[in-house]
Formats: C-alpha cells, structure tokens, sequence
C-alpha cells in the first residue's frame, strides 16, 4: 500500500473511533503502528510551556518551554515543522538518542490558537516530506 493509502485508512480509523478517555493515547499507537515511526505523543500547552501528554514509544520530555526545540518552535511559529536531521535543528532537545528526523504539528481551537502539538519521531533520516506534512495536518485536525 502506498504511504498516502496508508494515511487515508489510518485518517478513517481515527475519524470514526469513539472520542473516549483512550482515544489520544490509541490514536498514537494507530500512527506508529501504521506508519512504522519511533515516536508519536502530544504536548499540551500549560502557560508557558507544552506538558507531556498520551504518547507512544520510548519514554520522552515532559516539559518543553515556548520557543524551544522542535516542539516549542512550531508553538509559537504556529506552524508544522518538518526537520529531516536532528541534528542540524539548533537548539533540538535530544529525548532519544534514536530520533534522527521529526514533524510536529500544532494542535489549534476553533479560533486557530495553538492548544498542543502533534509530535512524531523517526529513527530514519529525511523521513518526512510534504505527503506526511499534509496528511498528518488533517489528522491534526481529529484532535
């Protein structure tokens, strides 16, 4: 199956799981699972900085603060990140050694006001393109 017809049942699946208390932390295995990436979780913000939310892979960050690393750049860039090497991204917050690629999206109310962050890790290099950027944008949008 090609990663866009992957994209497409995993965005059906989602949309038609009941919104209960598990639904975030099963919609990040779902990804993982389906897509073959190391890590998927949400930061939520609190005040100045995004806590760690339902996650799944290896233990990660639970506080990152507004305008650091990836995650607290595209909060308040209010925008999706795509960073093919990690460590090319100054100032990226190391949470596992295995990450080498990552996009986050920002989660936004119905007023377009950053509420979290959807975070994904690869251990692949250049893992991500535009075909993740604007498919995992719509997944965003689930939650």
């Amino acid at each position: 199956m090609s990663k866009e017809g992957k994209y497409e049942a995993l965005y059906k699946r989602l949309s038609l799981a009941p919104r209960d208390s598990s639904f975030m932390e099963d919609a990040c295995r779902e990804i993982n699972g389906t897509m073959g990436f190391l890590w998927t979780g949400f930061y939520f913000v609190d005040d100045d900085r995004l806590v760690l939310g339902p996650f799944s892979g290896p233990p990660a960050c639970e506080m990152i603060r507004k305008g650091k690393g990836v995650c607290g750049t595209s909060w308040a860039e209010n925008r999706t990140i795509v960073v093919p090497d990690v460590e090319e991204f100054p100032g990226h917050i190391a949470c596992s050694s295995l990450s080498r690629s990552e996009i986050v999206i920002p989660l936004r109310d119905s007023g377009g006001n950053v509420t979290g962050v959807l975070d994904i890790d690869s251990e692949n290099l250049d893992n991500f393109d535009e075909v993740d950027k604007t498919c995992l944008e719509k997944i965003a949008l689930l939650f």
